[in-house]
């Protein structure tokens, strides 16, 4: 279980969704934005996602429907939207008082201070790694394995928020944990290295939070998905 595992797709899938927590306003990197840009990629793993309606264009559109943009979407961003709805709560409404009462960075504040618990994570995205496995991230990398970050552009979307976070964003804690399903994922397999479908893998199995909502709403299962997965990846012979 070490770091320097990560192959350079998985590296690349990381560093992605930063950039689209950041274009979406977010002021967090969650597992909705690890599915986006996993989808976005060119791996097999990603491929599958997409051929089963889970495409890039889609996951935003339904990400920004059910969380929103901009500041506050970690506090909403487990809420069943549609099931509110259906009893006369509107989120959207809900979001505009709570800032007309309390100012415009109320939900900024208090998303913080729920995600963070007053401590302020030191995670980048080039270390979005379990604590016990950061010590390893000093060690040499394998031989010619360079760290893929793609065009700019590769995370780029539909939607942009105004005034995008800026500085340093906090991984949230289903994220983290996803990337630690991984490393299971890639050792439970027997792989040498974590790549595109190890991520994958953890985060097609998560239970809670956004991603099972998301994959619903697309009309996906977590458990044909992971089997289409595995077929993909399932050696010749």
């Amino acid at each position: 279980m070490m770091f320097e595992r990560f192959a350079p797709d998985a590296r690349t899938v990381v560093a992605h969704a930063q950039d689209h927590a950041r274009r979406l306003g977010h002021q967090y990197i969650g597992c909705e934005h690890l599915l986006l840009a996993l989808v976005s990629t060119d791996q097999p793993a990603s491929a599958v996602l997409r051929e089963h309606g889970v495409t890039s264009a889609r996951v935003e559109e339904e990400i920004v429907r059910q969380l929103g943009l901009g500041p506050g979407s970690l506090l909403f961003g487990s809420l069943n939207r549609d099931a509110l709805a259906s009893i006369g709560i509107d989120l959207d409404t809900v979001r505009a008082r709570i800032e007309e009462s309390f100012g415009p960075e109320a939900l900024v504040r208090a998303g913080r201070t729920v995600h963070e618990g007053g401590h302020r994570s030191r995670l980048s995205p080039w270390r979005a790694v379990p604590p016990g496995l950061t010590r390893h991230l000093r060690r040499r990398r394998p031989t010619g394995q360079k760290v893929l970050t793609g065009p700019a552009s590769a995370a780029g979307g539909r939607y942009q928020a105004a005034g995008a976070p800026q500085g340093h964003i906090p991984f949230a804690p289903r994220a983290k944990e996803t990337l630690a399903d991984s490393v299971r994922e890639a050792e439970a397999r027997h792989d040498a290295y974590i790549g595109a479908e190890h991520l994958a893998l953890g985060l097609i199995t998560r239970a809670a939070g956004p991603v099972p909502s998301l994959l619903s709403a697309l009309g996906a299962s977590g458990p044909a998905l992971r089997a289409a997965i595995l077929d993909r990846y399932r050696p010749a012979g």
